[in-house]
């Protein structure tokens, strides 16, 4: 027979044990290395950008247009012109994709969700070079470009973004608002609109920042869809003409051969850069105040 272990003896570590904790603080320190190198990257990015863009900002960089032959000049058509694609962008996506995870959320069965889900995650795995050609070929092959079939194309790509951030937030508000309301005989749609959606807001208007920063700078779709434009004319009307933009203009500024259209290009990057940084820090310190809103 085994003897019978005393279960006041003290606990000593063994060879697995030690191998265990050894394993443990090895992916403890790779991860924690991982995370130092993408900050690293990030700081060396934004350091680089500063850098070379500081020179080109000023108040007339930002607030008036580029001349009409020649270099110099500002970029606030520019500036205005990635502001309506991206607010008509949004315009489309959001709704669109609040009432997908609303389905998800509160009405879908299982089947049903993991199907909508997949289609989700596909949707926004798609590179947007693909979602540009496809765009193209709906409406700009045989028409004119135009800033509309842009914020389309962005539609697409933030739509999956938005869907899935909000199903996330949707599932945080508790289940005993719901159930309150129920055991009120309040109808399912005046439960969602006045109970679960006001709870969820923060989250929603969160995602939506995030995913409009993202896709106020993507260059491939402009580059398909509306970069044949004036560059020295502000175009307010995305609908049958091309808008210029922000990503656009630095891809032509880089590749001209006048070392003032780098210095430009740099400029127009750090503008740009620096609103995507503001919109993901609002955004990220909005989620913070909801979770913690819905949380207590």
């Amino acid at each position: 027979m085994s003897a019978v272990p005393d279960p006041t003896a003290p606990l000593t570590a063994t060879g697995n044990l030690r191998r265990r904790a050894f394993v443990s603080r090895l992916f403890e320190g790779g991860a924690t290395a991982a995370a130092l190198l993408a900050v690293a990257v990030l700081g060396i990015v934004v350091f680089s950008v500063i850098k070379n863009g500081a020179a080109a900002l000023n108040w007339d960089f930002i607030t008036k247009n580029p001349p009409q032959f020649g270099g110099g000049g500002g970029i606030a058509n520019a500036i205005i012109g990635t502001a309506i694609l991206t607010l008509l962008a949004t315009a489309i996506a959001m709704p669109i994709a609040v009432l997908v995870a609303l389905y998800l959320s509160e009405f879908s069965g299982r089947r049903a969700a993991r199907a909508i889900r997949l289609v989700l995650d596909l949707l926004n795995g798609i590179p947007t070079v693909v979602v540009s050609l496809f765009v193209f070929g709906l409406l700009v092959a045989g028409h004119e470009q135009s800033g509309f079939a842009v914020s389309l194309a962005l539609a697409v790509i933030m739509l999956p973004l938005i869907a899935r951030a909000t199903q996330e937030v949707l599932q945080l508000v508790p289940q005993s608002l719901r159930d309150a309301a129920d055991a009120l005989g309040v109808a399912r749609r005046r439960t969602i609109l006045g109970v679960v959606l006001p709870a969820a807001m923060g989250g929603i208007v969160t995602a939506t920042v995030l995913a409009a920063a993202r896709a106020a700078g993507e260059t491939a779709l402009a580059l398909f869809l509306s970069s044949i434009y004036n560059p020295a004319a502000t175009q307010l009307n995305p609908f049958g003409h091309p808008v210029p933009n922000v990503p656009v203009l630095i891809f032509t500024l880089s590749e001209q051969a006048d070392p003032n259209g780098f210095t430009r290009a740099w400029g127009a990057a750090l503008v740009l850069l620096t609103v995507i940084l503001i919109a993901n820090i609002g955004a990220r310190a909005l989620l913070a105040r909801s979770r913690a809103r819905i949380g207590g």
